[in-house]
């Protein structure tokens, strides 16, 4: 499941936000995600339909903003009460964290099978937690106790650098009655998901915490500069990936590269080089500097030059550019130089 606020399609390298957390489910092994829409619903259920693959997708609707809390109990209407079993466990995940990794929900998920908790959830620790829920931990064991937002937290509490990241694991047999033990007692008058941690730790049940070996990865996004933020972390990130499989990047720090794209061995890539959407880019290309391709086919061999192509089909052993824009629909046969200012003609019918 998936909860947060309406942040419904900010665009990351060129996908809406919550595609990336999505992408980072299949390997836990989730056999179904509930997406909790609001703002613009229509349009982020459209998206996330078109968009999404492998991926068992419901959708619910929270009319009605009345905090995280709110939200998961929305969400969980959209699981089936046909398959409820003690041994069920829910993911609640909040839709703007791009940055997270499979490899960070699949270590949640055992840590949390293997302790019996009622609770798990990641924390990570930051050297200005300025804006996020404090864990308050108590007692000689440092057991969490609840955790408390930042707006609420007493001066004391403004000091614990151990934050909630809004990632959880819960036994999904106690989460919906704990749910429904929760007030909107707080400066927002909101239902605070965090406080079901305090409702399963007064009721006896175990609720435990894993640290995030990268705080980075964790971070939501709550406006422009933190955007910039994420798509330099996820670029660095797909970026290296490519580097490792055998592509050529002059200048990694000035090459963007959507998830979706897809790059053969020996492509070697120029400063300003853009590729996005549905791109796929043939062995032994070289592209830019200067380049944006979206949605495009390029074949072996070619060499592209300040070209800008938008749905279009490049042949191998091409030429193109400098200075070429192709329009959608433009197709370049094999074996072309279209010399410097290229624009085809585009029949229309």
């Amino acid at each position: 499941m998936r909860s947060t606020r309406p942040k419904p399609l900010h665009l990351l390298c060129g996908r809406a936000m919550v595609l990336y957390v999505l992408d980072a489910l299949p390997a836990a092994e989730i056999g179904r995600a509930v997406v909790v829409v609001g703002h613009e619903a229509e349009r982020v259920t459209k998206k996330l339909t078109e968009d999404s693959a492998g991926l068992r997708l419901e959708f619910v609707e929270q009319t009605r903003q009345l905090g995280t809390g709110d939200a998961v109990s929305v969400g969980l209407t959209g699981l089936p009460d046909d398959d409820l079993d003690d041994d069920l466990d829910v993911l609640v995940l909040p839709g703007d964290t791009p940055l997270l990794r499979p490899a960070t929900i699949d270590t949640l998920v055992a840590e949390h099978r293997a302790s019996g908790a009622a609770c798990t959830m990641l924390t990570a620790h930051l050297e200005d937690p300025t804006g996020y829920g404090r864990i308050v931990r108590v007692g000689k064991d440092e057991r969490v106790a609840r955790i408390v937002e930042h707006r609420d937290a007493t001066a004391e509490q403004l000091e614990i650098r151990e934050i909630n990241t809004g990632i959880f694991c819960f036994r999904r047999s106690l989460l919906a009655p704990a749910l429904r033990l929760v007030h909107p007692n707080n400066s927002q008058g909101e239902y605070y998901l965090t406080d079901v941690v305090e409702v399963l730790t007064d009721a006896g049940h175990r609720v435990v915490t894993l640290m995030a070996g990268d705080p980075d990865e964790t971070h939501g996004i709550n406006d422009r500069a933190q955007l910039a933020h994420a798509e330099a972390g996820l670029r660095r990130r797909i970026n290296a990936a490519w580097l490792a499989k055998g592509v050529t990047m002059v200048d990694p720090s000035a090459t963007y590269i959507d998830t979706t794209v897809v790059l053969a061995a020996d492509v070697t890539l120029f400063p300003g080089t853009i590729l996005q959407g549905l791109t796929s880019i043939g062995r032994g290309v070289e592209i830019g500097p200067g380049c944006r391709l979206v949605d495009c086919t390029v074949g072996e061999h070619t060499t592209l030059e300040h070209t800008v192509a938008r749905h279009s089909t490049i042949g191998a052993d091409c030429v193109v550019g400098p200075y070429a824009v192709l329009e959608p629909g433009a197709e370049i046969a094999p074996g072309t130089h279209t010399g410097a200012f290229y624009t085809p003609n585009i029949a229309t019918h």
